[in-house]
């Protein structure tokens, strides 16, 4: 497990000035990202102490809910892209442990990680194990949307995501990126979600952007899917008659980096998510994040926090990190 102090120096903390506000919120990726406790943001695909744990959770959750993976028969070309995209960065990322290498048309995969050792060749699924996008996403901690553009639009098309933030991906396969984030309050009236699809539409091949988006998550509970709402849902209502000490334990900011990738083979664009969780008593260890924080919750419109599924609870953890000083 992160040790607390290694938690806040390395966590993607989201909240600049009026970050509660939507906007496209994107910048080129690959730089790091300091902030007063540390710095973040170096790679596109990020493995961490709990790289293992994570994958293990991925594994058990696609095996009772296949549903979570879904690849459309036109997006087989962009599976394979996004799995040598992918082990591009993990190998330029990670040489001690991992490699990609070609010679003619077999390529040779190694994952010291994970004890993998994978000859293939690129297009031929019998030389894989499993499916691209399943192998790759076995292997990364990443979710995975993959977006096919065509007639004027964006269209999630394929995926993997066994860690959704309260939707559900079984759901939007085959919608267009309007309909998937239709439920957002605001984005059409300000025009941002309009103006996101147009960003993403000009990206170039081999073009990689990120950005942020947050929640909060009661527990350190990465599966907070619909098809699971049952589950976690309760959790929503019962955290506000728990004691004060529990809140700080179990009350998590969320933060979601995104990545999104131009492929350059396929010209589709992969849609990387990766999941942070840190609980508010290690947040409010870091004094500027504490206070920042605690202002972002309290001015944050009510629509907003009832989206982003705080409402019922944003008033408790507002003082809570008001008196955590």
């Amino acid at each position: 497990m992160i040790s607390a102090p290694d938690l806040v120096e390395t966590f993607p903390f989201p909240f600049a000035a009026d970050s509660y506000r939507y906007s496209t919120n994107v910048e080129p990726a690959g730089s790091s990202v300091h902030t007063p406790a540390g710095r973040w943001g170096e790679r596109v695909v990020d493995i961490d102490s709990e790289y293992e744990n994570e994958l293990t959770e991925r594994a058990d959750i696609l095996a009772a809910d296949p549903s979570r993976y879904a690849v459309l028969p036109h997006m087989r070309p962009a599976c394979w892209d996004t799995m040598v995209t992918l082990m591009r960065e993990m190998a330029s990322a990670y040489p001690e442990t991992m490699s990609l290498e070609r010679n003619g048309q077999v390529w040779r995969w190694r994952n010291d990680r994970l004890g993998i050792t994978q000859e293939f060749v690129f297009g031929d699924d019998a030389s894989l194990p499993a499916e691209p996008l399943a192998f790759i996403a076995s292997q990364v901690q990443e979710d995975i949307v993959l977006l096919d553009q065509r007639d004027g639009d964006l269209f999630g098309d394929a995926g993997v995501v066994t860690f959704a933030a309260d939707w559900s991906f079984g759901f939007d396969v085959g919608m267009t990126f309007l309909e998937i984030h239709g439920p957002v309050p605001r984005l059409r009236e300000s025009g941002v979600i309009t103006r996101a699809r147009e960003f993403l539409m000009r990206l170039q091949p081999g073009e990689t952007y990120r950005r942020t988006n947050w929640s909060m998550t009661i527990g350190r509970r990465l599966d907070v899917s619909t098809e699971r709402y049952h589950e976690w849902g309760p959790d929503r209502t019962t955290i506000q008659t728990v004691s004060d000490d529990e809140i700080g334990r179990r009350v998590h900011l969320r933060v979601e980096v995104q990545h999104l990738i131009r492929l350059p083979a396929s010209g589709s664009i992969c849609f990387l998510i990766r999941t942070y969780m840190l609980p508010l008593v290690d947040l409010a260890s870091y004094e500027p994040w504490r206070v920042r924080t605690a202002a972002v919750l309290a001015e944050l419109p009510d629509d907003m926090a009832d989206y982003k599924g705080i409402i019922a609870y944003r008033d408790r953890v507002v003082s809570w990190l008001q008196n955590a000083g």
